[in-house]
């Protein structure tokens, strides 16, 4: 159990007038004495806790009433483990068991309210994707251990193949889950789509020291595909597309300009295939600007849906 349970409990025992000492803290919590001992001297000096010994009792008690513990019924810590536990189950999350153990462990220590403010905080996110719980967990092991992990992977196309990789990093983009890792089999970093992962594997072998994650991989360009930039992609934005966009955050070196007509968006890209989406999601009010090749992509693009409702 960690310091803030056994702190939490032992002020809880003190509110309740049961004289806790550090005995039965240690009795509570299977703790040597020497420990509960640093635990009561913490909650005194370092939370200011009003403690005082009773000899009679043989126990603590606060010398002054109303003393709360910093972190106790604060409603932006409430609402924060509120929000973390929405965002967990919309990512995909909710099959694992130490989400509903996180949950009823902080609801019981922070707040009798916090029940309520869960109920009352509403999160969606589309195209979420389920994944399997005991992969994400044999991830999660291989990033602590520093393992490499054996994958069977499945690429869009429906093929499988086997991965030795070394884990960097777990992403998560837009609500769904990835693993940057260094391939052995391609001899270089990919980022692995979770979801497709079938089956995860903890190996005996360490990470090699020099894997480690890419910071600048992850930071270089606008999009889930990662990579060295090809260029800027500069879009014109025009309507309440440009009053939308305008306060949105695409990219950490991405540009705006008021121009005449709307608003023109720079950012640098490394993959036309998201971008494309993003820009179509705008209909008519999103216009490429340049460069001439994403103009084309987009241009065909449409032409080709175009296409579709024609023949109709």
């Amino acid at each position: 159990m960690s310091l803030l349970e056994r702190i939490f409990y032992f002020h809880q025992e003190v509110l309740k007038g049961h004289f806790p000492n550090s005995r039965t803290l240690a009795a509570q919590f299977e703790t040597s004495i020497a420990t509960s001992k640093r635990d009561i001297v913490y909650l005194r000096d370092r939370l200011l806790a009003p403690l005082a010994f009773s000899h009679e009792k043989n126990g603590y008690c606060y010398r002054e009433e109303g003393f709360v513990l910093p972190f106790e019924d604060s409603p932006k810590v409430v609402f924060l483990l509120a929000m973390l536990n929405k965002l967990a189950g919309e990512a995909g999350l909710e099959e694992l068991p130490e989400v509903k153990q996180l949950e009823d462990r902080l609801s019981s220590m922070i707040s009798p309210d916090y029940g309520k403010l869960i109920d009352r905080i509403y999160c969606e996110w589309i195209e979420v994707e389920s994944i399997d719980h005991h992969v994400f967990e044999c991830i999660i092991e291989g990033v602590i251990q520093g393992k490499v992990l054996k994958l069977l992977y499945r690429s869009l196309k429906g093929e499988t193949s086997s991965r030795e990789i070394a884990p960097q990093r777990i992403i998560n983009y837009q609500g769904r889950w990835y693993l940057l890792a260094d391939c052995q089999l391609r001899q270089a970093s990919r980022l692995f789509h979770i979801a497709r992962i079938c089956k995860a594997e903890i190996t005996e072998k360490p990470i090699p020291p020099d894997s480690s994650p890419d910071q600048k991989l992850l930071e270089q360009s606008f999009g889930i595909f990662k990579g060295k930039p090809l260029c800027h992609a500069e879009i014109l934005f025009t309507s309440t597309a440009a009053e939308l966009v305008r306060h949105q955050h695409w990219h950490k070196d991405q540009t705006l300009e008021e121009v005449d007509g709307g608003l023109r968006l720079s950012l640098p890209i490394s993959d036309y295939r998201e971008i494309t989406m993003k820009i179509l999601q705008y209909g008519a009010m999103a216009r490429v600007v340049a460069p001439p090749e994403l103009k084309h992509k987009v241009q065909a693009e449409i032409v080709s849906m175009t296409e579709q409702y024609i023949s109709v």
